[in-house]
């Protein structure tokens, strides 16, 4: 495991799934963590669970000026901020474009792209204060091919893997570090709402082939190391089972 004593990470959409596991897994490598979701409750329910090395900080990350306040709050807590976890993501609606309501259509972009850029640029400033941090973002497979009836989130994956590439290009020679992760199918919460849909063939799928959120979660702690280097600028796939026993995922 990774050695984390000594540093921060921040963990966007860490109420549930992918980031509520990253939560307790980096904790347990000796990190200091923040919970940021809009689920006050339920962050602070995990934050309580890990101890007085956890904050829970309320937050919706399609608002600029929350996520430059839970930065803030993190600075404050902790002084420092090592690692960025961008993983806040939704999918909902699910619907085809003739028939998308173009609000809930854009609110999926504000949470899915948007929201990365703003942890980003919430972030960068401190990270390069500080001489350096890893800044890691939930990719998908959806950012690289169509799927049916999920344009919005097709296209928000798509143009944030196209931010961490942008954001190694500026910044890695300060010091940052930008990978993003794909972890393919999770049994999680969003998984449950693209099979309630009946839509494409990823809905079809047996609830069996769907990976546990602990393995994103150790992935993205593994990512933290060296080893991940070869990956800057790019995504990592837990698809790939070279990967898979690299990291130490059964």
């Amino acid at each position: 495991m990774q050695d984390m004593n000594g540093k921060v990470v921040l963990i966007t959409g860490a109420s549930r799934g992918i980031g509520a596991d990253t939560a307790r897994i980096f904790a347990q490598a000796g990190a200091k963590v923040a919970l940021v979701a809009r689920g006050a409750r339920a962050i602070a329910d995990i934050a309580g669970e890990i101890g007085p090395d956890a904050i829970a900080i309320p937050c919706d990350v399609s608002r600029f000026y929350e996520m430059q306040a839970a930065v803030d709050a993190c600075m404050t807590a902790f002084g420092q901020l090592d690692v960025l976890v961008n993983n806040a993501g939704v999918i909902e609606p699910i619907s085809h474009m003739a028939d998308a309501d173009p609000e809930a259509w854009s609110k999926v972009i504000d949470i899915n792209l948007k929201g990365v850029f703003y942890g980003m640029r919430a972030a960068m400033p401190v990270m390069l204060e500080q001489g350096g941090g890893t800044i890691l973002t939930i990719s998908s497979g959806a950012a690289h091919g169509p799927v049916e009836a999920w344009s919005h989130y097709c296209a928000s994956k798509a143009g944030a893997a196209m931010l961490t590439r942008c954001l190694d290009a500026e910044a890695r020679e300060q010091g940052i570090r930008a990978i993003g992760l794909s972890p393919g199918t999770v049994a999680t919460q969003m998984q449950r709402e693209i099979k309630t849909s009946g839509v494409n063939p990823v809905s079809q799928l047996d609830w069996s082939v769907h990976i546990p959120a602990e393995w994103p979660a150790k992935a993205l702690l593994w990512m933290c190391g060296p080893e991940a280097d070869r990956f800057l600028g790019d995504e990592i796939s837990l698809r790939d089972e070279a990967i898979r026993r690299e990291i130490g995922l059964g």
